[in-house]
């Protein structure tokens, strides 16, 4: 780079005016615009006047000619000439904006960032009522930044100049530029707000979200190599990242947030600074893409100490998880140079041409804001276990509804009940005489026994209780914290008035009101028992009549009959006691299982309907959560 003589400070005079206003703050914009219309005033009126004196001497038609065939600056680029000596040397510009400017074209982004944008949006919705405004600002903040960045140009790169104290980097700044346009010197901090400097037309809206006023905005010297080479770039000097003023750390954090690349300029004494690798490098490690690290002042290193530091600058950066752009690899690029003596700046200028031809930095910076802020939600939305409500949890809890309802009972109460009724019909008549007087001293209600009893109530409302948290816990294994805790609040929600709800089902769904249906067979076995009944009174009566002397001495044959009736009736009846067991069971079976289906209709419909519909939200949302991180199939 070409030195800096006294002549180029006295042919820049006008730059007092900028040294001047940078003590002003950046924020005020008001002050900026009035000091920028009265240095226009000025510089419109001196202009004017050398007009006046060119066409006195006859070379105001040679200067109309040049200013005719150069490229005219579409954003209201006016150049700073001071001296006459002045066109001869570098030239500082400034920019300001003008009314005839036209709108480059908005940068676009490729199908899979817009897919993953489109998810990120979607994740962010569904976990509204799900997780805390904090926890979703920095997806929200980087949703709206790539909104933001799109409406914006597409053909420039923001690229921001970054470092500590006495690494360089505005010297670095200048170098690039051609010209001096960022302080420099033996005062720290030199920089004391943000300056930026566009190599091409349109880029005033990008600057302008960055917050630099006007007067903070230049060109670089007006070549075509430089054109041709950097045509894009927009290249932005920070304050030291290390300053002791408070305001000028929160504008270097404020614009990094923003630039769509950045240039890390170390030193050989504080290249392993921990504050830049702690608070910088190593939480932008994803953004390596878009990282550039400079060594500068290698002219201070002596002999093969340039590679040393070098490698060790690289081990650091792998400890920092940056990957490294070698071989063909993305990752940062890292170079050494000298910002003073040029050594390195033609492989730099080389370097950063090529990455701002590409048009790429600014989608691989939204990408990489995606990968982090996908990365820190992790925890919210997978741990990396099966999650879920099985059917074997399903059914445990159904059975559990049905203990506590008592569905084993009331079905082995309906067998019970339908046994009695056969063994009242097929039963003899002295058996049914005695059973009719056991049963005016104990009747039978012939329906379920309902839970009248203060401690047999309080049983079954803990058993339903714990059976929907010991659901609830089974449905929220394995999620993370924020989705299980909405699941056990589904699942108490559901639980409201479930113990009231099963006891009416239990009254309901219980043994139909009346005896139990009779089957087929029971007219012709009471027939039979009719029967036996009959012989053994026939039987009785002939022997009265033999003893009364009304008929014959003949003992063999009532004898016989009342024989016959006495075995033949507890025969039949235990014929129809065995026949009615199996539809006995199954009678007690039906009712066991109405009444364990209406409990469980009841459980699903009040509790696991509700944790299904949160479970299926997570899936949902752990789908989308996929789609942001690029995996097809989603996480666990």
């Amino acid at each position: 780079m070409t030195a800096v003589t006294d002549q180029d400070h006295t042919d820049h005079t006008e730059d007092a005016v900028s040294e001047h206003t940078d003590d002003t703050p950046v924020e005020d914009d008001t002050v900026d615009r009035a000091e920028e219309t009265d240095v226009e005033e000025s510089a419109g009126d001196v202009e004017h006047a050398r007009v006046e004196d060119d066409e006195a001497s006859g070379r105001a038609e040679g200067r109309t000619e040049r200013a005719d065939s150069a490229e005219p600056w579409g954003d209201g680029l006016i150049a700073r000439r001071v001296g006459d000596t002045a066109a001869a040397e570098p030239v500082a510009v400034v920019e300001t904006r003008g009314a005839g400017v036209q709108p480059a074209a908005p940068l676009a982004y490729d199908g899979p960032l817009r897919s993953r944008l489109d998810a990120l949006r979607e994740l962010v919705g569904l976990s509204r009522t799900r997780l805390d405004s904090r926890t979703l600002a920095e997806a929200g903040q980087v949703l709206d930044e790539a909104a933001a960045r799109r409406r914006l140009s597409g053909q420039h790169t923001v690229v921001a100049i970054a470092g500590a104290t006495g690494s360089g980097k505005s010297q670095l700044f200048n170098a690039l530029a051609g010209v001096a346009i960022s302080e420099t010197g033996v005062r720290r901090p030199t920089t004391a707000a943000p300056i930026a400097c566009s190599w091409s037309d349109g880029s005033a809206s990008l600057i302008e979200r960055l917050g630099i006023p006007p007067r903070l905005r230049r060109r670089p010297l007006q070549s075509a190599e430089s054109e041709a080479l950097l045509r894009g770039l927009v290249l932005v000097d920070l304050p030291d990242h290390d300053s002791a003023a408070v305001q000028h750390r929160e504008q270097v954090d404020r614009v990094l947030a923003l630039v769509d690349a950045v240039i890390w300029v170390v030193d050989p004494e504080k290249y392993a600074d921990a504050m830049l690798h702690e608070r910088y490098l190593r939480p932008m490690a994803g953004h390596a893409e878009v990282m550039f690290v400079v060594l500068n002042q290698i002219d201070r290193l002596p002999g093969e100490a340039t590679e040393q530091v070098l490698d060790d600058l690289r081990r650091l950066l792998d400890e920092d998880g940056i990957a490294l752009g070698e071989y063909g690899e993305p990752g940062a690029t890292v170079l050494a140079l000298s910002a003073l003596t040029g050594d390195g700046m033609g492989e730099l200028r080389e370097t950063l041409g090529q990455f701002v031809t590409e048009r790429g930095a600014a989608a691989r910076r939204i990408s990489a804001d995606v990968d982090a802020a996908a990365w820190r939600l992790r925890p919210v939305y997978a741990t990396g276990r099966r999650t879920g409500l099985s059917e074997e949890a399903r059914d445990e809890f159904a059975e559990r509804l049905a203990d506590a309802v008592g569905a084993t009972a009331a079905g082995e109460a309906a067998e019970r009940s339908w046994l009695r009724n056969a063994n009242r019909a097929c039963g003899t008549p002295w058996l049914r005489l005695w059973r009719w007087y056991q049963d005016r001293l104990e009747p039978p209600t012939g329906r379920l026994p309902l839970r009248s009893q203060a401690d047999e109530e309080a049983t079954a409302r803990q058993r339903v209780e714990q059976a929907v948290r010991t659901v609830a816990d089974r449905a929220s294994a394995g999620l993370p914290a924020p989705w299980a805790q909405a699941v056990r609040e589904a699942a108490v929600r559901g639980s409201q008035g479930l113990p009231e709800a099963l006891d009416e089902l239990a009254a309901r769904a219980g043994l139909p009101p009346g005896r139990p249906p009779r089957p087929g067979w029971w007219p012709a076995a009471v027939f039979a028992q009719a029967s036996m009944t009959l012989l053994q009174i026939v039987g009785g009566l002939w022997l009265v009549g033999q003893i009364a002397g009304f008929m014959a001495p003949n003992l063999g044959v009532p004898v016989l009959l009342m024989v016959a009736g006495i075995i033949g009736g507890p025969l039949v009846e235990w014929s129809c006691r065995m026949a009615a067991r199996g539809p006995a069971r199954r009678y007690g079976m039906d009712a066991e299982r109405r009444l364990r289906e209406a409990a469980a209709g009841c459980g699903r419909a009040r509790v696991l309907d509700p944790l299904a519909a949160e479970l299926l939200r997570y899936r949902e949302v752990r789908e989308q959560y996929g789609r942001v991180l690029g995996v097809e199939a989603g996480v666990r």
